[in-house]
């Protein structure tokens, strides 16, 4: 005898297995007595019942797993042509259609402030210099498009010859992406304390002084400057000195 399922569609009812026993026998019963009209009636009496015009159960969809595929691993180029690389490394995804295995590219920048000829002037600056980021899905193929890329030199971490490289640490990449944009800009300051600067504007203009305290939250230094002989703290913004 054939077993059945618990619960099985057939053209989209759903039928119990007691049913399915006793709905079976009752058309079995009419067609080997001859009575066409009592199979019938039988039929139909089956496909108005109750269990028949049940809706099959939906099952609760799972739940969403976490996409461990994506890691950030870290390719070598040469220095100065990092922004070439990422262009033909996107332009390689696009046409060998690996989007679902290559997902972003990234040179870390970030940005620097200095001051210019009395100016405050940001520069975005590459965080590793000859590095670029790029977040896959390792295998084979993802290896090989990546690799074979114009200007691509290597993988960064590789344990050794026709291995898979190492991908970054997640604190790594937090790091990293936390440089990109989310930290104020970087203050690049050209003197230190006990240097000696000039004055560029303001009411000391032309004055000389002595590096005494940087304050990189303000922008701002203390700088001792003779004044009638004798030695004054004078509060002053970076945009007007200059290491002299």
């Amino acid at each position: 005898m054939t077993d059945f399922p618990l619960e099985q569609e057939h053209k989209g009812f759903a039928i119990t297995h007691e049913a399915y026993e006793h709905e079976g026998e009752a058309l079995t019963q009419a067609a080997h007595s001859g009575d066409l009209a009592a199979a019938d009636a039988v039929a139909e009496q089956i496909e108005g019942s109750p269990e028949a015009d049940e809706e099959p159960r939906e099952q609760a969809p799972a739940r969403a797993a976490k996409d461990d595929r994506k890691h950030w691993y870290v390719i070598h180029t040469y220095s100065g042509y990092e922004n070439k690389v990422k262009a033909n490394l996107e332009r390689r995804i696009h046409s060998m259609n690996m989007q679902d295995k290559i997902f972003r590219v990234l040179v870390p920048m970030e940005d620097e402030v200095e001051f210019k000829d009395g100016k405050r002037k940001i520069t975005p600056k590459k965080v590793f210099p000859g590095y670029v980021l790029v977040e896959m899905d390792m295998d084979d193929q993802s290896w090989y498009v990546v690799r074979n890329t114009s200007g691509v030199t290597g993988f960064v971490g590789s344990p050794g010859a026709g291995e898979k490289p190492v991908p970054l640490q997640d604190k790594e990449v937090k790091t990293i992406l936390k440089q990109m944009g989310i930290e104020t800009p970087k203050l690049k300051i050209d003197f230190k304390k006990g240097d000696r600067v000039k004055v560029t504007s303001g009411p000391f203009f032309d004055f000389t002084g002595i590096v005494d305290e940087i304050a990189p939250e303000k922008e701002k230094v203390r700088a001792l400057i003779s004044i009638f002989g004798r030695e004054t703290p004078v509060e002053l913004e970076f945009y007007q000195i200059e290491k002299v």
